[in-house]
């Protein structure tokens, strides 16, 4: 049988509204009814961070039916810029909730708020967020993290037995704009002063390895009597190292650290570093992904949430 023209467009149309049904119903079959978090991390070049990042992929991985996950992190520590774009990038994108280790503690607080604001969960972990930023902002925001001060307070206490009354010693600090450094600055401080130690000098390294090392060559160089360098994290740590070791100066003064990173394990085992202290980075991301799911559900409040720390010393490893 001919078909006329005029019954081949009737057909024609009856098709193209067939297959609009059938991806249509593709599509209903496709959507993605999961929630959507962001990590939105500090400087990716710092070993800690990545190993949060490989905590937070494999927690994705083993609960992939419950969320899916999107992963950034800033080019270097101080890059704050970078960070307010990248949660920007982020509310763009739609997602549910924003799990972030802020590099500023004051100035990462107004693009949160505004996430909070568009709907989005925001979870603080690793630096909280300044107290009193946020209560200008009128936001209340959740931190999930450690205890920094008595972390380093532990890891200050640990050098302190091996150490006397009037010894000198120096702290390396971590970024001035970071909550974390700010504690972790005040509990080396207790144990320091609490033990008699005479504190000479307290600079920031700004958490990174080559700003660390110059800092403590110069130390050694000033007080040739120094006893001991506590840096804010494991990478000035190792800068530390490396000045003591150009000095000949490894085994007269104690180096001491913080984030109990891989690249730090051998340096304890060889006694080039008496200690550091863990914040479980592998776990951190993933508690606060965890604690944003909960609050996505409606099963948590936005209380504040502490995490575990522990003294790590190379009998532990």
């Amino acid at each position: 049988m001919k078909l006329s023209k005029k019954s081949i467009g009737r057909l024609l149309i009856i098709a193209c509204v067939g297959l609009t049904f059938v991806f249509s119903g593709c599509k209903e079959k496709e959507q993605d009814d999961r929630p959507t978090v962001a990590l939105v991390m500090k400087s990716l070049a710092n070993e800690f961070f990545k190993t949060m990042e490989e905590g937070a992929q494999a927690h994705q991985a083993a609960h992939a039916d419950e969320y899916n996950l999107k992963v950034v992190g800033i080019k270097n520590e101080t890059d704050v810029a970078q960070q307010i774009e990248y949660v920007e990038l982020m509310m763009a994108q739609g997602v549910n909730a924003i799990v972030i280790a802020p590099a500023d503690s004051k100035a990462l607080v107004a693009v949160c708020k505004k996430a909070m604001d568009a709907g989005i969960v925001v979870v603080n972990i690793d630096n909280k967020f300044d107290v009193d930023v946020l209560a200008d902002k009128g936001v209340r925001i959740p931190f999930v993290g450690p205890n920094n001060q008595q972390g380093a307070k532990l890891a200050g206490v640990y050098l302190a037995a091996r150490l006397n009354p009037g010894d000198k010693v120096a702290i390396i600090e971590g970024a001035p704009n970071a909550y974390n450094g700010i504690q972790r600055k005040r509990g080396f401080e207790e144990a320091m002063l609490g033990s008699g130690m005479d504190i000479v000098s307290s600079q920031t390294g700004y958490w990174e390895t080559d700003k660390a090392q110059p800092i403590a060559s110069a130390l050694i160089n000033e007080h040739a009597d120094l006893k001991a360098i506590l840096c804010a994290n494991d990478s000035m740590a190792i800068g530390a190292v490396v000045a003591l070791r150009d000095a000949g100066k490894s085994d007269d003064v104690y180096v001491i650290g913080f984030d109990n990173i891989v690249a730090v394990q051998d340096l304890l085992k060889e006694g080039k570093v008496l200690c550091t202290v863990d914040q479980h980075g592998d776990q951190l991301a993933v508690y606060g992904i965890e604690y944003a799911l909960d609050m996505l559900a409606g099963e948590a409040a936005g209380a504040d949430k502490e995490t575990p720390v522990d003294l790590i010393t190379a009998e532990m490893l």
